[in-house]
This record gives C-alpha cells, structure tokens and sequence, in this order.
C-alpha cells in the first residue's frame, strides 16, 4: 500500500558530496516520521539521521555537521545531503517512514530498498 524508492547513491571520492532522496507513494495521510539508516559492512544498521513533523532533527555524532537531513511533505520526499564524505561512511543506506493511511490513527513503519553509497579514492 505505500511504496519507498531511495535513488542518489554511487560512488564518490573522498571529500566529495552526494544526496539521497526517498519519496513515498500510496494511500498516505500523514508522514509522521522520516530517517534515513545505514549499514556499512560487517556492521549493525543504524541510525543516521532523522527529522518529525514539527521538523526536528537528530544526527549520529559521526555525521554531525556533514549531512543534513530535510523534507518536502508536499512531495512526501525527504531528502539526505551528504557533504565532505569519508571512506568510513561507506555503507547502504536505507530510508524509513511512520505514515497513517487514509485517515485511519494506526501509524505504519516502511522500509526503503536500500542504495549503496561508496566513498572511495
């Protein structure tokens, strides 16, 4: 019933930037909470970025002040810019949603199909 599709990754140089975009599809009322995760290899997902529906941010203290996390909820679209990339934030990076649908109070978690985002020289 809703769909995410993630695009931006690639591969980058060191230093370099790149931004990742989820827009989300379906019968959605409400986005109530956007994030984006990583998993870099050999390691657990986690949490990189997130922003509320009053637009509240957190960041990971490992990209704090790199990336920047925002939204667009006329196209229910939130995006990540990542700046001044590292070898170490190397990883696939996945996009979450909580959504109503319809206009139903229940809220719903959604998954992104992951990109894969290489920084290497």
């Amino acid at each position: 019933q809703v769909q995410l599709v993630e695009s931006g990754g690639g591969l980058v140089l060191p230093g370099g930037s790149l931004r990742l975009a989820c827009v989300a599809s379906g019968n959605i009322f409400a986005i109530n909470f956007m994030s984006w995760y990583r998993q870099r290899p050999g390691k657990e997902r986690e949490l990189v970025a997130s922003i509320s529906n009053n637009n509240s941010t957190n960041y990971a203290d490992s990209i704090k002040g790199r990336f920047i996390i925002s939204r667009d909820n006329t196209k229910n679209t939130h995006y990540l810019q990542m700046n001044t990339l590292k070898p170490e934030d190397t990883a696939v990076y996945f996009c979450y949603v909580l959504v109503q649908i319809g206009r139903g109070p229940t809220q719903y978690e959604y998954w992104g199909q992951g990109t894969q985002v290489t920084v290497s020289s």
